[in-house]
């Protein structure tokens, strides 16, 4: 079955996770995980900044405390949420330990921005990482998180990934509610910055908007 094939069963094997939103016209949603990381981050913010795009950044609780400062610039910029503290596979953890993750996460966000909460988003949205997460797990979080998947993954986290291929790959899984992971991270810095703005330029030349989850 091809990717295309793929994003449309998950969503049906798996409905109580967001892979993509519905009824919102050309709208679509740029997400980043896994950091802050120094430099990179703050390249992506300047990326958005200059093209007036808005993303939800999913961060990783270790990252917020070695990087407070990248941290505090993301949330006065863009929207920010939780990817766990030290970035686990939830198949490999207890719904406690799972669950401890994601306290942490949510902990550290607030001590470093104020609030666990983006200002703007003002959802408590939730991302497994590497999109592993177990169904006891899910039912523990699912009262107080929305769990945010994926409907375009660039593969950006890929140093062997044929980037022409996957930038017209990208362009044209893109529609109408699209959720699209990018990594802010230093294992993705040379694919990311590639894909990146061709992407953005891409959609807006297309009609698409950009907005927070």
């Amino acid at each position: 079955m091809n990717s295309y094939g793929l994003r449309n069963l998950f969503p049906r094997l798996f409905p109580r996770l967001t892979w993509r939103r519905v009824n919102v016209g050309k709208t679509i949603y740029l997400t980043f995980d896994d950091g802050p990381a120094v430099g990179v981050t703050e390249w992506v913010l300047d990326v958005l900044k200059e093209k007036n795009v808005k993303a939800t950044f999913f961060v990783v609780g270790d990252n917020v405390k070695k990087h407070s400062a990248v941290m505090q610039r993301v949330a006065a910029e863009q929207a920010y949420a939780n990817h766990t503290y030290h970035h686990v596979k939830g198949w490999s953890y207890s719904v406690e330990h799972y669950l401890e993750e994601v306290k942490l996460c949510d902990e550290i966000m607030e001590q470093v921005t104020g609030s666990s909460v983006s200002t703007n988003n003002s959802r408590r949205l939730f991302r497994p990482p590497y999109g592993r997460i177990k169904g006891n797990q899910l039912k523990a979080l699912l009262p107080d998180y929305e769990i945010i998947m994926w409907d375009v993954l660039t593969g950006d986290y890929n140093k062997h990934l044929n980037l022409e291929t996957a930038f017209q790959r990208s362009c044209k899984e893109t529609r109408s509610g699209s959720i699209i992971v990018f990594h802010d991270s230093y294992k993705a810095e040379k694919q990311m910055k590639n894909l990146l703005p061709r992407y953005i330029d891409y959609c807006l030349a297309n009609g698409y908007t950009f907005e927070w989850l």
